[in-house]
């Protein structure tokens, strides 16, 4: 009956329905205007994600979401020969899994905004932090990530947008222009503190804000009880048995 909004990505997207997420913030956001639907996947790269996209997205059952976020590029950019070198996708491949997504959604569903999502900065001693409280003198030496490596993939991302004419969000270099976003925005070096979740929600409402899917311009599912008559409370629903 309402619209919907699909949030497409790794873990990132999978925990933005927590305590303080960004999911959760634009749910709210969209109360009786749009459902927020998560479709999160932890530890995916863009190469596992092509493989659910005719699950989630299915040619055969078009639909027509107002909004898709597509949120990948923190698990590709996984630096090769390191801990977590499973998930890691060349940078040229992840530029392109990311346009094969973007032309499966077009055919899917040809008016639906698509926005592209830049992986967040990475807080390398954050990460080797986390890692000894996990395995301690065992944990790794090196971090398996990079902030200068993951801020490539979120070029390629970006470039990506302006190619193909996307709106996109710069999280990346967003997060980084507040003094001490290492700790204030990340609370192991990769994943969403609260606040960093607060950031993505405020950009991700500036993109929206200018699009004809705001929430300023969607109408209410059913009447506010504003409208709603106390004496004669049916004439406010006639429309509906139309």
């Amino acid at each position: 009956m309402r619209p919907e909004i699909v949030l497409f990505g790794d873990s990132l997207t999978a925990q933005s329905f927590g305590s303080g997420g960004w999911g959760a913030a634009l749910a709210d956001t969209y109360s009786r205007k749009a459902d927020v639907l998560v479709r999160g996947y932890g530890g995916y790269n863009t190469r596992w994600a092509l493989f659910l996209l005719h699950h989630i997205f299915p040619l055969d059952i078009p639909k027509a979401p107002i909004v898709v976020t597509i949120f990948f590029g923190a698990n590709d950019a996984a630096i090769f020969g390191r801990t977590s070198e499973r998930q890691h996708v060349p940078l040229d491949e992840y530029k392109d899994n990311l346009k094969k997504m973007v032309n499966h959604l077009k055919e899917y569903s040809p008016t639906t905004l698509v926005i592209l999502i830049t992986p967040p900065p990475v807080d390398e001693d954050g990460r080797n932090e986390y890692a000894r409280s996990l395995y301690g003198d065992k944990a790794r030496e090196l971090p398996e990530r990079s902030n200068e490596v993951t801020g490539l993939y979120a070029k390629q991302c970006l470039e990506l947008a302006k190619e193909m004419g996307l709106l996109a969000i710069d999280l990346w270099s967003k997060l980084q222009e507040t003094e001490g976003w290492q700790k204030k925005f990340l609370r192991d070096g990769l994943h969403f503190t609260p606040e960093g979740n607060g950031i993505l929600h405020q950009e991700l409402e500036k993109v929206l804000n200018e699009t004809s899917v705001s929430a300023a311009k969607l109408p209410l599912d059913f009447p506010h009880h504003s409208e709603i008559d106390g004496k004669s409370p049916e004439k406010a629903f006639q429309y509906l048995s139309l």
